[in-house]
C-alpha cells in the first residue's frame, strides 16, 4: 500500500477480490495471496470507520457542549 489509500478504494477493491473468489476466477496458486490482501483490507476498513466514529462523536460534543454554554 505505497499510495494514498481511501475507504472507498479499499471497500471496492475488497468487493472486487470477493466477487472474482465467488466467480471461481482464483486459482488455487493465487487464493492465499487474495485473502492475505482482503485482511489487510478489511484491518483498514475497521480502523477507518472506527476514526470517523470517533471524530463524529467528538464534534457531538463539542457542539453539544458550545449549545449548552449558550444557554
Amino acid at each position: 500500500m505505497n499510495e494514498e489509500l481511501t475507504y472507498t478504494a479499499a471497500f471496492e477493491e475488497l468487493q472486487h477480490i470477493v466477487n472474482e473468489i465467488e466467480q471461481g476466477d482464483v486459482t488455487v496458486d493465487i487464493l492465499a495471496e487474495k485473502v492475505k490482501r482482503a485482511s489487510i483490507l478489511i484491518g483498514f476498513c475497521k480502523k477507518t470507520l472506527r476514526t470517523t466514529e470517533e471524530d463524529v462523536k467528538s464534534i457531538l460534543q463539542e457542539l453539544e457542549q458550545e449549545k449548552e454554554n449558550e444557554a
